[in-house]
């Protein structure tokens, strides 16, 4: 199960005109049976939602007053995340005879005072916000709102944004449908919402959160999963076009002869993963990934973590693990895993996390020659990512369940043959007898495509190509010279670094016999291999009059902006 948990709207959401028929409340007692979360986020004060709607027990956690506070109707505990109005702002309103509404943290009023109560605000010098509820207008302090509501009321519940399907219909509502892994608008909503939601129901108000209720219990909104592109994740690039992963995808099998791009791959998949918060967790049988910039490494070359001690970190949604086998014998490693997936299984239950498991050297850990694995393993492996030398030594129940398989290194055809009597199913047709570096192909077993793809390098291939190229001793036969229209000169530039310097000290003739040649940018395609760099080079190139000293001034911040700048 994905959609641990559904957080919805209350006024002309789950409520119209303050009243829920008891047909919506059904459908939420039946998403609370299947095991899922229920949140309330609304703008409503406290008091007066206690007042209007009797059944708040039936949800986890209640956000209210826009975010300004977050309510466990189970133990009433109130926790505050704003501080009340301020007196001064008080007396501005009455001053201004401004009719208000006072809640703990938020103050409301019709929507015909806004420019008078912007005013008020700007003249007191606050820092408050007005924010927007169809006919009214809400006051609070700058940068809370629906989203900071719902994050903390996600923080209570060890839950993770992207378990969590939204749904609402005012513009107070766009910052936690943001938030939210898919979002709804009822069919009520206003337009702006319905456009910016991810899917809109048929139905309005209660109608709409039924007909969402019930298709989060028959198929966990399996069939959006596709269309929610917006959460997919970057793999590489074919003829131009993104190619992208869905994260609640099929496994992913990445294979190919040593040294040929698997670890490429896979940290470039990590680093995305990571960047979109992702919760990950890598079985490392050989220490590869222990200095990984983002998770936290447990286990070294004298002990291997337990799994206590690895689920003790997932608990935590935003932290990411690398448990190190190296400190464990290759007869044990086996039996390692075989001990920690059941409770990884156990935790996503749960929680939903960690959203991918990536097991290293899978023929290490999942070997074919070891039975128990067969009657051990999980009967669902979902979202996991196998990376392997040989395809054809890891258990065939893994492989069966991989829908996505890369391969990379000198002969893909070998490997995916190997692949293909493993699984016990044909090779693509199509596949190439070599690669360049740079480059994977990817078979597709759901939809049957395959094809060669430039795979999207990682942070770490990218500071280890600035420093090369920045820093770097390029051969002389992919240094840049400068020569001049005469060809007096031959001032060699063998890095990004030397090539400024020289550049800053040369003849504008010089410069400009070079620039009107397109010498920078074909240099910068073809030797320091950034595509990038070229495209925008030769912008400057072909604008038309530029002097010596703009140009030169246009190329050295081009080329500082990606080399000589440190990373943020």
């Amino acid at each position: 199960m994905w959609y641990l948990a559904l957080a919805c709207d209350f006024d002309e959401t789950l409520a119209r005109h303050g009243q829920v028929r008891p047909e919506t409340t059904e459908a939420l007692e039946k998403l609370r049976s299947s095991g899922r979360k229920l949140i309330l986020v609304t703008g409503r004060e406290f008091d007066d939602l206690l007042s209007v709607y009797s059944r708040v027990e039936l949800f986890e956690m209640i956000v209210v007053e826009n975010g300004a506070m977050v309510y466990c109707p189970t133990t009433k505990e109130i926790k505050m995340l704003a501080e009340a109005p301020p007196e001064e702002l008080l007396g501005g309103l009455s001053e201004r005879r401004i009719p208000y509404s006072k809640g703990r943290a938020i103050l409301s009023t019709g929507r015909d005072y806004d420019t008078a109560l912007l005013e008020t605000i700007s003249d007191l010098g606050l820092e408050h916000q007005v924010i927007f509820n169809k006919g009214s207008v809400m006051v609070l302090p700058a940068g809370i709102n629906k989203a900071t509501g719902l994050s903390a009321a996600l923080d209570e519940l060890r839950l993770s944004p992207h378990n969590v399907v939204g749904i609402g219909d005012a513009e107070n509502d766009h910052a936690f449908l943001s938030l939210c892994e898919c979002s709804f608008a009822v069919a009520n909503a206003l337009p702006a919402i319905r456009e910016r939601a991810d899917f809109v129901t048929g139905g309005e108000n209660g109608m709409g959160i039924i007909e969402l209720a019930e298709e989060l219990l028959s198929s966990d909104l399996r069939d959006r999963d596709q269309l929610l592109t917006r959460r997919h994740i970057l793999l590489g690039s074919s003829n131009g076009s993104a190619i992208r992963f869905s994260p609640q995808g099929k496994n992913i099998l990445v294979t190919g002869s040593s040294g040929g791009g698997k670890s490429t791959i896979a940290t470039a998949l990590l680093e995305r993963l990571m960047e979109s918060s992702y919760q990950f967790c890598v079985v490392d049988p050989e220490g590869d990934y222990e200095s990984f910039d983002g998770a936290v490494a447990l286990g070294n070359n004298r002990s291997a973590p337990g799994a206590e001690e690895i689920l003790k970190v997932l608990e935590d949604p935003e932290a990411n693990v690398v448990a190190n086998l190296v400190g464990l014998g290759f007869a044990d490693r086996s039996a390692f895993l075989a001990g920690l997936l059941p409770r990884l299984q156990e935790l996503r239950s749960r929680t939903g996390r960690p959203h991918w498991i990536v097991l290293d050297e899978t023929h290490h850990v999942l070997p074919a020659s070891w039975d128990p694995a067969v009657l051990t393993l999980p009967k669902t492996l979902e979202r996991m990512i196998f990376i392997t030398v040989h395809p054809d030594q890891v258990v065939s129940t893994a492989l069966q369940s991989v829908g996505m398989i890369i391969a990379v290194g000198e002969n893909p055809r070998e490997t995916l043959s190997k692949v293909s009597q493993a699984i016990g199913e044909p090779a693509p047709a199509t596949n190439p007898k070599t690669l360049r570096r740079g480059e994977a192909f990817l078979w597709n077993r759901e939809s049957g495509s395959s094809y060669v793809f430039q795979i999207a390098p990682s942070r770490t291939q990218r500071r280890r190509h600035q420093r090369k190229y920045a820093e770097g001793e390029l051969p002389p036969d992919r240094s840049f010279y400068f020569k001049g229209p005469e060809g007096k000169l031959n001032l060699r530039a063998q890095n990004l670094i030397l090539f400024m310097q020289i550049a800053e000290g040369l003849d504008d003739d010089t410069w400009l016999y070079h620039l009107r040649r397109g010498d920078y940018s074909r240099w910068f395609r073809e030797h320091i291999k950034d595509e990038s760099l070229g495209g925008e080079a030769a912008r400057v190139e072909a604008a038309p009059d530029i002097s010596a000293a703009e140009s030169r001034q246009r190329i050295k911040e081009l080329i500082e902006q990606r080399y000589t700048l440190p990373e943020k």
